[in-house]
């Protein structure tokens, strides 16, 4: 595709995030052939799998915000249902509390089986080009694993940062074809096709092709790194989007934290 006509659908600067664009798509109602969990509901897991879990480890919020590098206001909020922050901030609070970005939004308790209804699979990315990022299931047993379903319209793009040292991402291109960009350089996946890939680098999905890319992601981040990267804290600044309690766009709106893995 020309340059000039690719369009980028975010570019997210934090150090474990997939994205730190803000996930207005669980704004509104998710238009699919099953439905997905409402927004209330999303939001009201992520309140209060945050503050069960921060209170389990004697932390206050001003020690969560310094470890996480996430504003007190949008820790405020965030345990208040009431903010939209980026997929970015969610990874960073996920990764400080030691746990999967599954486990930040799990509705319910996991039972011994875990099976995921359709109405249940959140939404976690989206670009206005009408790629998403549906995370479908995920455990922090030992290693923290994820398994998303992704769809890159034509022309889009979904880049990320390195995230936590050691996490692998295994990808398997279902219709279309994908290019994959590791650490500057550019692997072409076709359909039926996969890769396995370290994920502490820079990377990105592309899709250069007329038709909508369908990817299975798979992702494995070893719990002892995320522990160790957590205990050491991070430089609070404010997130893109995170600009103070009401954000740069206005007064919080009460939209689940879900983008977006």
């Amino acid at each position: 595709m020309a340059s000039g006509t690719r369009r980028r659908s975010d570019h997210h600067d934090d150090r474990l995030g997939h994205s730190t664009a803000p996930v207005t798509l669980l704004l509104h109602p998710v238009d699919t052939l099953f439905g997905m969990p409402s927004p209330a509901a999303v939001a009201a897991a992520v309140a209060r799998n945050t503050r069960r879990l921060r209170t389990a480890r004697g932390w206050s919020l001003d020690q969560l915000a310094t470890r996480s590098g996430v504003s007190k206001g949008m820790l405020v909020h965030l345990e208040q249902a009431r903010t939209n922050p980026s997929l970015g901030t969610l990874c960073k609070v996920a990764e400080t509390l030691g746990v999967s970005l599954a486990g930040l939004v799990e509705l319910h308790e996991a039972p011994v089986v875990r099976l995921v209804q359709p109405t249940e699979v959140v939404r976690l990315w989206g670009s206005e080009a009408g790629s998403f990022g549906d995370l479908l299931v995920g455990s922090d047993e030992r290693d923290h694993l994820e398994l998303w379903h992704w769809s890159i319209a034509p022309g889009d793009e979904h880049c990320s940062e390195p995230h936590a040292e050691g996490t692998r991402e295994m990808v398997h291109v279902v219709a279309g074809a994908l290019a994959l960009e590791v650490d500057g350089t550019t692997h072409t996946v076709p359909r039926g096709g996969a890769a396995l890939f370290h994920a502490d680098r820079p990377h990105s999905y592309r899709n250069e092709g007329r038709s909508p890319a369908g990817l299975v992601l798979v992702v494995v981040q070893p719990a002892g790194d995320l522990e160790e990267w957590a205990a050491g804290g991070a430089t609070e600044h404010p997130e893109p989007g995170d600009a103070g309690p009401d954000g740069p766009d206005g007064p919080e709106r009460p939209a689940p934290p879900g983008s977006t893995p």
